[in-house]
């Protein structure tokens, strides 16, 4: 009976609610809808706030600056991304065949690109980008052997408007057999989008290709797989590129103008809002920000009241000008995140400050940009002058000098935006053996510290000084053979006993390149020290294999036919402990620009100035016998072994490329000046015409690979402490170097 009247309590209960909505809103509705037919005028719509007419009721048309169409949210935003990305939560682990990479019998990291068709348009800079990628050590014709392929179709410009559109992709990527949905494959990309809201649309699914692309949003970016690349333009160096404009010892660190900017201005549209603000800032003092509206067909029908003057003010200052005279430079967006002006500001040590949110920074995985730049923020553009005064003169300093090692390792050129991009992938691939953020951000930067050599920093020979650390007390001499073994009064026997005879030396390494076998042990004299003979196999490049025989970290490169004193190793061995990263020793040479023939020179004469040791007698770090057999490409190898000639060379380009700095000669007696032998002897292989003519041509050979000359001349000779004064003998260490 309780039961019962609980339901027929709970049913007149829900009758009730029923009735109140059906009489009292759902009338009230009908009513309220009646009565808006018959009075428009007492209910309104919400505007549209989009609406010029309406909203030139509260602010002048001059001063609107909304884009066309109602503005997404970010949800929508990500809904639009999400439709066109649909491995928008790729990551290596989910995306990526390991295995391709990992198979036996293959080495390793290696790059495939897809043929062009004869009817593809190919860009100047995407043309730079497959260039670089197949004069690099990863590349490989053979796409069996690849672990990651490029298109050969042109993806650069995605903007429908442009002339290098190229339509139909997602038909002609899949007609690539090894697509696969993208996976193992690298997408690269400038711009994307078109008019008027520049989305990140590249016009086809990329499935689960990783895309190295410019201009990257972070809410689309997807960490540890994408690459954010820097936007370059079309005349951008293939190889090596300008130097930064920083000049050594540059004091004040101050310049004449304390915040700069000079570009268009956008009237309506996406990026507007940015840059039509930055008059405000414009004081034509020590704060120089120009705009132009004068940029595309039609700009007079849409310029407005501002624009005249705008114009007049822009004309009055040289942006180069500008550029080298300003200590800071302002980077705001453009129609998209990226802009130019970033690479511009980079080089010219200009500290860019930055007016972009949401722009993932190029390689942001490995580089640490809080140490070059300052974010700013597009909304509190007002706060930008106060905040950059505020920055200390050491600060400033430091920002500069990382913007000129950031500009040289990772900038300046296409090839080393490519090759960063492919050696970051690299590393998440073999993320067992890859750089830490310290390499990628510490000098001579990441492409130069090879993780295959080590993983340790004090490994490394540029690192010493940061860590705290000397290098260790002992040497191995290698010295290359390619004389037959006849007598026991050859130069290299004697050479042996002088080398072996050092405090310093641990070993002793001959590089066998004569075309007789080898002597067995029993020829070579008996020495203090171990002596090991290792079969070169005629390569001349071969005395600079990472040897796995080398235990330390000095190497003593000599040739057979050296003559020095075992006081002179000493001497060059201690001076070398100091500077770890150069090449340190005796004979010398030189390079010069020849204006007449418009090619680089080289000379053997002696005059104080030099940019050459050549390794006949020099120390350096084992390093660099690692970079030599697996940085250099192997073009450049196998013309050394076919002129067996010019590795001197090579080896002092290779270490001048790394440390910007020339190499260091140390004294040497008088004697030691190569002279033609005697009559009826066989003349040194150097002092024929055609070795020099060689000589000649590796230089630019060599200049030509690395994009610029490397090559740094110095008149420093560094002799022991009173070398040839005149005081007492017993006063001096190395007394021996004085004799003639």
């Amino acid at each position: 009976m309780q039961a019962r009247k609980k339901y027929v309590l709970l049913g007149l209960c829900a009758c009730c609610w029923v009735l109140l909505f059906y009489w009292g809103g759902g009338v009230q509705l009908r009513l309220l809808r009646l009565l808006v037919r018959q009075r428009g005028d007492l209910v309104r719509p919400w505007p549209n706030w989009t609406d010029r007419a309406f909203l030139s009721r509260y602010a002048h048309l001059d001063d609107l600056q909304t884009e066309t169409g109602i503005a997404e949210s970010p949800r929508q935003r990500r809904q639009t991304w999400s439709a066109i990305y649909k491995d928008s939560r790729c990551r290596m682990e989910t995306c990526f065949d390991f295995s391709r990479c990992r198979r036996k019998g293959r080495e390793g990291f290696r790059v495939y690109i897809y043929p062009s068709e004869k009817t593809d348009r190919v860009s100047e800079s995407y043309r730079k980008i497959l260039a670089s990628i197949a004069e690099s050590r990863y590349y490989t014709s053979d796409p069996r052997e690849a672990c990651l392929f490029v298109l050969g179709i042109d993806t650069l410009d995605r903007d429908q408007l442009s002339g290098q559109f190229v339509p139909n992709m997602d038909d002609r990527i899949r007609g690539y057999p090894l697509w696969n949905d993208g996976r193992n494959h690298l997408i690269f990309n400038l711009y994307s989008g078109t008019w008027p809201n520049y989305t990140e649309d590249l016009g086809f699914n990329i499935g689960q290709a990783i895309l190295a692309k410019a201009s990257l949003n972070t809410e689309h970016f997807r960490p540890g797989f994408d690459v954010s690349i820097p936007l370059f333009s079309k005349d951008h160096p293939q190889k090596g590129g300008e130097r930064g404009w920083l000049v050594r010892n540059s004091t004040p660190p101050r310049r004449k103008y304390l915040l700069m900017f000079k570009g268009k201005r956008y009237l309506t549209g996406i990026g507007s809002d940015t840059r039509n603000a930055l008059h405000h800032i414009h004081n034509g003092k020590d704060i120089v920000s120009l705009t132009t509206c004068r940029h595309g067909k039609d700009w007079e029908k849409h310029k407005d009241a501002r624009c005249d003057h705008d114009n007049l003010e822009y004309e009055r200052f040289d942006y180069q000008e500008l550029l080298h005279n300003s200590t800071f430079c302002l980077v705001p967006r453009g129609r998209r995140l990226g802009s130019f002006r970033f690479l511009e500001s980079l080089q010219a040590a200009c500290i860019p400050v930055l007016l972009s949110n949401g722009w993932e920074l190029p390689f942001s995985d490995v580089i640490q940009w809080n140490q070059a730049v300052i974010e700013g923020d597009e909304r509190l553009l007002l706060q930008v002058p106060s905040t950059v005064r505020a920055v200390g003169n050491a600060r400033v300093l430091a920002l500069r000098q990382r913007t000129q090692m950031l500009w040289d390792a990772y900038f300046s050129s296409v090839d080393k935006i490519v090759l960063t991009t492919l050696e970051i992938i690299k590393d998440r691939v073999f993320s067992h053996t890859s750089r830490n953020k310290f390499m990628w951000n510490s000098l001579p930067g990441g492409l130069l510290a090879l993780p295959e050599y080590s993983s340790h920093l004090e490994h490394f020979p540029f690192y010493y000084l940061g860590l705290g650390l000397s290098p260790s007390q002992e040497f191995t001499a290698v010295i290359h053979a390619v004389s037959p073994l006849v007598s026991q009064s050859q130069p290299i026997m004697k050479l042996l006993q002088v080398v072996s005879k050092s405090k310093y030396c641990s070993q002793i390494i001959i590089v066998w390149n004569s075309e007789k076998p080898q002597p067995s042990r029993s020829k070579w004299p008996p020495m203090p020290v171990p002596l090991t003979v290792t079969d070169g196999r005629r390569k001349t490049t071969s005395r600079f294999l990472p040897h796995v025989a080398i235990e330390t970290e000095a190497v003593l490169s000599l040739d057979e036919d050296t003559v020095l004193l075992t006081s002179e190793v000493n001497f060059a061995f201690l001076v070398w402990r100091s500077f770890p990263d150069r090449i340190v020793g005796y004979p010398s040479r030189s390079h010069f620009w020849d204006p007449l023939r418009h090619a680089w020179g080289y000379t053997s004469k002696w005059t104080n100035e030099y940019s050459i040791v050549l390794t006949g007698a020099a120390f350096y770090h084992r390093y660099y016998h690692h970079l030599f057999s697996h940085y250099l490409p192997q073009s450049l190898r196998i013309l050394v072994d076919r002129t067996s000639n010019c590795e001197d060379i090579l080896m002092n380009f290779l270490v001048s490329s790394v440390t910007h700095l020339p190499p260091i000669k140390v004294a040497q007696r008088k004697q030691y000046k190569e002279l033609p032998g005697p009559q009826g002897t066989k003349s040194a292989p150097w002092a024929s015409s055609e070795h020099f003519n060689q000589r000649q041509e590796c230089v630019n050979t060599f200049a030509s690979w690395f994009g610029y000359m490397p090559l740094v001349h110095s008149q420093l000779r560094l002799d022991p402490v009173l070398f040839k004064d005149q005081v007492s003998v017993f006063r001096k260490k190395y007394k021996d170097l004085e004799r003639i």
